[in-house]
């Protein structure tokens, strides 16, 4: 069998000509304005993919970035591909900002994602043979030694058998339902009493860990389909196999609310459950799968809306996480500490009191998340706390945070939680958490029908000497302790009265419709974020037609948005220096003549997730400087994150915190060497070469402590270290 991955369009997309759609490379001519979303995104997950061939990076942690490139490409068809699968049968025809109708954006996805998966199965065969050799095995059907043999047999008997469900395929038992990503396995059976011919599917139930280690200190693991079929004939006593195939499902897994809905916590418990049962969007099967058996799944689960994919090898690459669990230390990164701010040990751990004192930015996860949770025992605590509100967007199974504003409710105090129920995937854990919190007496609010709130934003009002003081915590990402440990991002913490009466302000927008007026600090979405953004680009623009330097540094996880992306071109064209940081859908065209000359963008892709958004405007000054604006945000620079969520946009006054995110964090992203890739005018991503100038971003933030939250530490020092950026034409040379 060759390595490709070979799709087809059931009946339903087979009025799609897909003879006649140009492919990627044609669709996306370098004069174009714009990348297209879709195909932007895919790009991303290759260069997810491709650092699981990366040499620099251990073998489990290899394979790690192998199975989260099959877990992003499972979202991407249950939520894109099926939002388009959708449209081409509703007959939509309205084009994406790149020009390409719903209809051409699936065959070149088809086509790249095909591709995609052709290569996760060249890594992954790459991956084992690799791993055998450093004492992780996984078996496939070779014979073992007679030990072996029984430990199989007997832990089939035992574990598995007592939960397998064999179900016949004839008129008396219709095909049954298979969940969301659930994996199958179809036998063609023969009957030996009577010589009939019978079809059974067996539903590998999703309960069971994917892959089941053998006992012993070498690491020896065989896949639950692998096992079933080892052991078929104690499965099926009595019968021939005549032939048997493996296959896999995605549904249609977006939810859409409805503006109508009375209630929308009811509208969430049962659009949970419509979800499970969401159109078949994609149907892999083994490529082997005997043609009977394959016709079979085609004609009842292929549908009308779904498209086949015949796979040469595993099916399910995300579920090879399971493997990098294993104890193997010397096939992993380097266990990494995550410092607490020296500030607030300073202060004896009193979070409010370090923060009384100065403003101070936590940078996750060099340094931990643990602050963030102290913040909140510490209100939960406090007799002179009488008052909560936090905004819940994605908190985890177990939320230590969740914990805190209980225990404060249940202290007495005042806490609101505002729960975000349209955080997609966590719809579910969100609704869990919401009922928990009700039940303590937290008052818990949904937020907009129509929209998500997606700001980072938690206050605690506490009674001093003084009067009532607020302090707050702006955070880049969520409230979530696991993603904390693996996403870079910032926690600003501040007892600035004036980042405290916005914060009053959007917590009572989102609460109970009370518009924001004259908001001191904050600016926020749906109401003027993009415009200022806008406008922060246009004096860049009009510095440099006054004379001055026009610099624009920004970092995101996504550019989208067409109204900021055709002001970058123009502030290209007037001679502002744009340097971008997007690490996954990036629709600008960097470096195309007359249009974005002076634009440059890179993707970081590394042992972290880069997560923070941060956006720095040279104020007329270059870069790195003082006088630079600084501004850290919720969103990224996309149509719903600025018109269809609540999000915030705040500016950084304090020169330490200033610094750190200026000429720390910002230069550091920018002159990473060992983890980066720089996006070409066609779309295409380049990896940077790092033997010039070797600097690994991730690595410097482990090993060099950051500025602000340092306290006495930086006490006689003469300045704050810098990073240092070479200038443009600096690096053309």
């Amino acid at each position: 069998m060759t390595d490709s991955v070979i799709s087809q369009p059931t009946s339903a997309l087979a009025n799609v000509d897909l003879a006649h759609v140009p492919p990627a490379a044609e669709i996306l001519e370098p004069i174009q304005r714009f990348i297209n979303r879709e195909l932007s995104w895919l790009g991303f997950n290759e260069r997810v993919l491709e650092e699981a061939c990366n040499d620099n990076h251990p073998l489990l942690e290899r394979l790690r970035f192998l199975s989260i490139s099959g877990n992003n490409l499972d979202e991407f068809f249950m939520v894109r591909v099926a939002g388009l699968v959708g449209q081409v049968l509703q007959g939509v025809e309205e084009r994406s900002v790149d020009g390409m109708t719903p209809a051409r954006q699936l065959a070149a996805i088809y086509e790249r994602a095909d591709a995609l998966m052709g290569r996760q199965q060249q890594v992954w065969r790459a991956l084992r043979l690799e791993l055998a050799s450093n004492g992780l095995s996984v078996l496939g059907f070779d014979p073992l030694d007679k030990a072996g043999e029984q430990w199989l047999e007997d832990h089939f008997r035992t574990q598995i058998f007592p939960v397998l469900t064999p179900q016949a395929l004839d008129p008396a038992h219709p095909f049954p339902f298979i969940p969301n990503k659930g994996l199958s396995i179809i036998f063609d059976l023969v009957r030996l009493s009577d010589n009939e011919p019978v079809k059974e599917l067996v539903m590998v139930p999703g309960t069971l860990p994917r892959f089941v280690r053998m006992p012993g200190a070498e690491a020896r693991y065989i896949a639950l389909e692998t096992l079933i079929i080892r052991c078929v004939a104690l499965l099926f006593p009595g019968y021939r196999i005549e032939g048997h195939g493996a296959f896999r499902i995605i549904r249609d897994s977006d939810i859409e609310v409805e503006e109508e809905a009375e209630d929308l916590v009811r509208f969430f418990r049962s659009a949970i459950k419509r979800r499970r049962r969401g159109r078949v969007i994609r149907l892999k099967h083994n490529a082997n799968m005997p043609d009977e058996l394959s016709q079979l799944i085609r004609g009842q689960l292929g549908g009308p809306d779904g498209i086949i994919t015949e796979v040469d090898g595993f099916l399910g690459i995300a579920d090879l996480a399971q493997l990098v669990d294993e104890d193997l230390p010397s096939l992993k990164f380097k266990p990494f500490t995550a410092r607490f701010p020296e500030r607030i040990r300073e202060h004896d751990g009193d979070c409010f009191a370090a923060i009384r004192s100065k403003d101070i930015v936590v940078h996750h996860p060099y340094e931990s998340f643990d602050v963030v949770l102290a913040f909140l025992r510490q209100a939960a605590e406090d007799p002179d706390v009488i008052a909560i509100k936090q905004t819940l967007y994605r908190a985890g199974k177990q939320s230590a945070v969740i914990r805190a504003l209980i225990d404060a409710a249940e202290a007495g105090k005042s806490v609101t939680a505002v729960v975000e129920l349209k955080a997609r995937f966590d719809e579910e854990q969100n609704l869990m958490w919401a009922s928990a919190l009700e039940r303590a007496g937290v008052q818990v609010v949904y937020g907009f029908i129509e929209w998500k709130t997606h700001a980072k934003v938690s206050m605690v009002v506490r009674r001093e000497a003084e009067g009532f003081r607020t302090y707050c915590h702006f955070g880049t990402g969520n409230y979530h302790p696991i993603t904390a440990k693996i996403y870079t991002d910032l926690s600003f913490f501040t007892a600035d009265p004036r980042a405290g009466r916005d914060a009053a302000q959007l917590f009572n927008y989102i609460t109970g419709y009370v518009e924001p007026k004259n908001l001191e600090l904050l600016t926020i979405s749906p109401h003027g974020l993009r415009q200022q953004l806008l406008d922060l680009i246009d004096e860049e623009i009009d510095h440099v037609r006054a004379g001055r330097p026009g610099v624009v540094w920004a970092k995101m996880n996504s550019l989208v948005d067409p109204a900021l992306i055709d002001k970058l071109y123009e502030a290209s064209n007037a001679g502002v220096e744009v340097e971008l940081v997007v690490r996954g859908i990036c629709c600008l065209r960097p470096g195309v003549p007359g249009l974005s000359d002076n634009i440059r963008v890179r993707s970081v892709v590394g042992r972290f997730l880069e997560h923070s958004r941060i956006i720095c405007t040279g104020n007329g000054a270059a870069l790195p400087n003082r006088k630079a604006k600084v501004f850290i945000s919720s969103a990224d620079w996309m149509p719903r994150n600025f018109d269809r969520r609540v999000e915030y946009l705040l500016p950084i006054e304090n020169p330490t915190v200033h610094a750190q995110i200026l000429d720390q964090v910002m230069v550091a992203n920018l002159i990473d060497t060992e983890q980066s890739w720089i996006l070409a005018a066609d779309g295409h991503y380049d990896r940077v070469d790092s033997d010039a100038h070797p600097f690994n971003l991730h690595h410097y933030f482990m090993t060099n402590p950051s500025l602000s939250g340092r306290g006495a530490a930086l006490q006689g020092k003469s300045s704050v270290p810098k990073l240092r950026l070479r200038r443009r034409a600096d690096r053309e040379e």
